[in-house]
């Protein structure tokens, strides 16, 4: 039996001289200047050029993007035609085409793909309600660009989000680090999961004094003494200015005569009884100091030392009560104990104290229960319904609970 011939494959679709020419009769009118063709005339001749579009090659598509993107206000339906084509027709509107409204470049980002997204993230003078479009797509290289592009306005909600999404896209903070956008607050809880040098330019950039906070409200806190501290607003708010970090007060309950007996107490094995006095003698809560000695990296451990006015040497002594390596194979200190070291000899005591306070007021005073059943339960998503302090814990703490 004969074996049946294979089907011819499709015909090409006819070529048409006369579409060809309207094709570009149309594009040529859509271009003209407003001194040649109003407004409604623009708008109809570009209503007829989408229909011819439709039925055209990819060739011809770019090429009218390309004159398009010559325009100081291209057609709005026309623009958003070819921003949401293949990425090749859409690339000069993208690239070029610096008139495009926000409405048109929206519809990019929802319609458009990947690729599309990471060249609007790209452009110039971008402003912050495609920025937050771009963050809320959650594509890694779209928001790598983003934060790359100087020229983009980050607002503080799409700067939040990136702040958290750096937690598992750890290529994002160097490029966070950089914006100037980024505020103390923000930088300090990244720090939790920055690597070294990312820690280094967050405690060299944003590690700032509080002197001039505390000339400003120096008269209050003998108004506040008076008062007997009851209200906890504004306790809370001086406790974050005041010079000393020492609680002194906590001596008088401690097992210890001073927050140096109990760092020498800890070198010879950290316990959590000795770990709570500690972070009560240095004027934290205990949930504060859990996270600073159990943080990988260690430099925590040279801030504490360094705002509480402890010596070089108490560092080695908490570092040997962690158990973790003093000294690596070759007989030199190791690469992380000296790094913590470094830490403590570039960090000024008050500028350490801001960030140690910083670091307990948002981590411990602002975790109430229901903040913390949202972040057992990861929760994140309503996380403006908390004060700033507290979606700092909800972050620094988030990535423990969830480990757990």
């Amino acid at each position: 039996m004969s074996q049946a011939a294979p089907l011819p494959d499709d015909p090409p679709p006819p070529q048409f001289r006369a579409r060809g020419a309207l094709l570009r009769r149309l594009a040529d009118v859509v271009c003209l200047p407003s001194s040649r063709v109003n407004a409604f005339e623009r708008s109809v001749t570009a209503d007829l050029l989408i229909e011819v579009l439709r039925e055209a090659t990819p060739q011809d598509r770019t090429r009218v993007a390309r004159r398009l993107s010559t325009l100081s206000e291209p057609p709005a339906q026309l623009a958003r035609m070819l921003l949401r084509d293949e990425l090749e027709v859409a690339r000069p509107l993208l690239t070029d085409c610096e008139t495009l409204c926000d409405a048109e470049l929206l519809d990019c980002v929802h319609m458009g793909g990947p690729d599309h997204r990471k060249l609007v993230a790209q452009r110039k003078a971008l402003r912050e309600v495609v920025v937050e479009a771009l963050v809320a797509s959650g594509e890694i290289p779209a928001m790598e660009a983003l934060v790359a592009n100087r020229e983009a306005h980050i607002g503080h909600a799409a700067l939040e989000a990136l702040v958290a999404i750096s937690r598992d896209a750890p290529q994002l903070a160097a490029g966070l680090l950089r914006r100037p956008e980024l505020r103390p607050a923000q930088a300090y809880v990244l720090f939790w999961w920055a690597d070294a040098e990312a820690r280094r330019t967050i405690l060299q950039r944003f590690a700032v004094s509080r002197e001039i906070l505390q000339d400003a409200a120096g008269d209050i806190f003998p108004m506040a003494a008076a008062e007997g501290w009851q209200d906890p607003v504004s306790r809370k708010a001086l406790q974050f200015i005041e010079r000393r970090q020492r609680n002194r007060a906590a001596i008088e309950k401690s097992p210890f005569a001073s927050l140096e007996a109990a760092v020498a107490a800890a070198q010879h094995g950290m316990t959590r009884e000795i770990a709570e006095e500690i972070s009560y003698l240095s004027g934290m809560k205990p949930m504060t100091g859990a996270k600073l000695f159990t943080d990988p990296g260690g430099e925590p451990l040279a801030i504490l030392c360094k705002a509480t006015g402890l010596p070089r040497a108490a560092i080695r002594a908490l570092w040997r009560g962690l158990r973790r390596p003093e000294t690596g194979p070759d007989g030199a200190v190791h690469p992380a104990l000296d790094r913590v070291l470094v830490t403590y000899d570039m960090l000024a005591v008050d500028r350490a104290q801001t960030v140690l306070r910083y670091w307990n007021w948002s981590l411990s005073s602002a975790l109430t229960p229901e903040l913390l059943r949202a972040i057992r339960d990861g929760d994140e998503s309503a996380a403006e319904e908390y004060s700033l302090p507290q979606r700092a814990a909800m972050l620094a703490f988030s990535g423990d609970f969830h480990k757990g």
